[in-house]
């Protein structure tokens, strides 16, 4: 199923239909500010177990992250943050940065293996944060990657749905997305680090 959505103001009955499917344990496919990725609830051990089998690897081998809405929610899902991280993460978010930090209960209750960090997003993407808004609960969500070894992302919702239509329960069309990932920051441990240089210059 190909639902379009307006990047801007998603039309509340089609939006609907996602939150539907979400709550089912469905999978979907849905933009970020960065690039389009996988996605289902938090809670959902089937939607996670389904995007492993998508992605063809074990589900502690997958790089994992939270689409969350805002800080009040991240943490939620994360251990205690230290005062210069979280100021880091306020300068920042939203934004198309990924932010590693250590995460709580909340988090490795539904993944397999002892997860100790998870990746954390605050996308500035008015239909992401629309669905998170109406879930209450983080999406989780893992990158789409093109076959196309050059292209390397996937950009084109109807591209993708062609491919990943009998994989997935819906893919959302929210326009064309980008081809830069977002940045990947550590700040599990004492230093923060910058792992992956993307979209995005981090404001210290």
């Amino acid at each position: 199923m190909l639902i379009p959505l307006h990047p801007q103001n998603p039309n509340p009955r089609d939006l609907k239909k996602v939150i539907e499917i979400l709550n089912r344990d469905g999978v979907i496919v849905v933009p970020t500010d960065t690039i389009y990725a996988l996605a289902c609830k938090l809670d959902s051990k089937k939607g996670i177990e389904r995007m492993g089998k998508i992605a063809g690897k074990k589900p502690e081998k997958i790089n994992y992250s939270l689409l969350c809405s805002d800080l009040s929610l991240i943490s939620e899902y994360t251990a205690v943050i230290d005062k210069s991280v979280f100021r880091l993460l306020k300068n920042n978010l939203p934004g198309p940065f990924t932010f590693i930090l250590k995460c709580n209960n909340h988090v490795t209750r539904s993944f397999a293996g002892n997860k100790k960090t998870i990746g954390i997003r605050v996308p500035d993407n008015a239909i992401a944060q629309h669905l998170i808004a109406q879930l209450g609960i983080p999406l989780v969500v893992s990158t789409l990657h093109h076959e196309d070894e050059i292209i390397e992302y996937m950009t084109d919702p109807e591209e993708i749905h062609e491919k990943f239509e009998h994989l997935v329960d819906c893919v959302i069309n929210g326009g064309s997305g980008g081809n830069i990932p977002s940045t990947i920051v550590d700040c599990s441990n004492d230093e923060i680090v910058i792992i992956r240089e993307g979209k995005g210059i981090l404001n210290q």
